[in-house]
C-alpha cells in the first residue's frame, strides 16, 4: 500500500547510503525538492542513474554523495557545463567520480530492460560511434535469427527511482502530464518509487499525452508544491530561465558553491524554507 510521507520522512525511510538512484523528469518535473533533501540528510556513496543529468545533480555530485555516475550527456541545459560534474571528473573534487556514458537510446533501453526485469536491452544506436571502446559495459551480441550484430547495455534497476508529477490521488495512484522521458521506465525498474506531487486529488482528471503510475508500483507520495522548481511543472509553473544562468556562476568556484548549498540547502528545513532563502537573498 502506498504511504503518504513527509518528504523528510520518505527519504529517511526509504533511501540509504549507497543506493543506486534515479532522479528522472525530462526539462521539466525534475525532483529537486528531493534533491535537497538527500543533500540535507547527508546521503553518500550513491550510485546516480539519470538521462540527461543537469542542475540537481551538479549539486549532489558538488556536495560528495555520488560515487558513479551512470547518464547519458550532462550539462545545464541551454547555457553550458556542469562545473561540479567536471570538478569531479577531472580532478576528484570532492571526491573521485566514476562515470557511465551512454547515449540517450540506450539509457532508455536499459531502464526499459530494468523495467522487464532483463538483463540487457538491445540497440542499434552505436554503429558508428566511438563510445563502446570508451565504455567497457556497451557490448554487443549476435541475433540468433539474422546474424546481424547488435550493440547491448546492462539493465538499470534502481534501488529507488524519484519522480515529481502534478497529481497523486488518495489511492496513492500518480498522473504525470506533459513530457514524459523516461520517468515510466525508471519507476517501473526500481526496487521502491518515491514521488513528490504538487497535489493530491480525490479523483485523476482525464487528461491528454499523461502517463498514470498505479498505486501498487508506488512506494511513498510527499506532496511538496513546487518541488520541480527551478524546472517547470506542466499546467502548473514555468522554467525559471534566469535561475539556470545563474547557477553557472555559482558552480564555477568551489567556495562559492559550498556556500551557496549551506545557506539555502543545508540551512533550510524543507523545500518551502529553501524557496523562501532564495527570496530573501534577491
Amino acid at each position: 500500500m502506498t504511504e503518504f510521507l513527509p518528504l523528510k520522512d520518505a527519504i529517511a525511510k526509504h533511501v540509504a547510503d549507497g543506493d543506486c538512484l534515479a532522479l528522472e523528469g525530462f526539462t521539466h518535473l525534475i525532483p529537486f525538492a528531493a534533491g535537497h533533501e538527500l543533500i540535507r540528510q547527508g546521503r553518500k556513496d550513491l550510485h546516480l542513474a539519470r538521462m540527461t543529468p543537469d542542475l540537481v545533480y551538479d549539486q549532489l555530485i558538488g556536495v560528495g554523495a555520488a560515487r558513479k555516475l551512470t547518464f547519458s550527456w550532462g550539462g545545464n541545459p541551454g547555457v553550458g557545463s556542469l562545473h561540479r560534474l567536471r570538478d569531479a571528473v577531472e580532478n576528484g573534487w570532492p571526491c573521485a567520480l566514476e562515470i557511465d556514458e551512454h547515449s540517450h537510446a540506450a539509457m532508455a533501453v536499459g531502464y526499459r530492460a530494468g523495467a522487464a526485469r532483463l538483463p540487457f536491452g538491445m540497440l542499434r544506436g552505436y554503429i558508428g560511434t566511438d563510445l563502446p571502446a570508451r565504455n567497457p559495459r556497451i557490448r554487443h551480441v549476435t541475433c540468433p535469427y539474422t546474424g546481424e550484430n547488435i550493440a547491448t547495455v546492462p539493465a538499470v534497476n534502481p534501488d529507488v527511482t524519484i519522480l515529481h508529477a502534478q497529481r497523486a490521488d488518495r489511492h496513492g495512484n500518480v498522473a504525470i502530464d506533459g513530457i514524459v522521458g523516461a520517468a515510466r521506465e525508471a519507476a517501473l525498474a526500481a526496487a521502491k518509487l518515491l514521488v513528490t506531487v504538487e497535489q493530491i486529488v480525490d479523483e485523476l482528471p482525464p487528461a491528454m499525452n499523461n502517463i498514470v503510475l498505479p498505486a501498487f508500483t508506488v512506494t511513498a507520495v510527499s506532496q511538496v508544491p513546487g518541488g520541480a522548481w527551478p524546472s517547470y511543472a506542466h499546467g502548473h509553473y514555468a522554467r525559471d530561465n534566469d535561475f539556470y544562468l545563474r547557477w553557472d556562476a555559482i558552480a564555477r568556484d568551489r567556495g562559492g558553491f559550498t556556500a551557496w548549498i549551506d545557506r539555502h540547502v543545508r540551512a533550510t528545513r524543507d523545500h518551502r524554507g529553501f524557496l523562501a532563502s532564495l527570496r530573501e537573498a534577491a
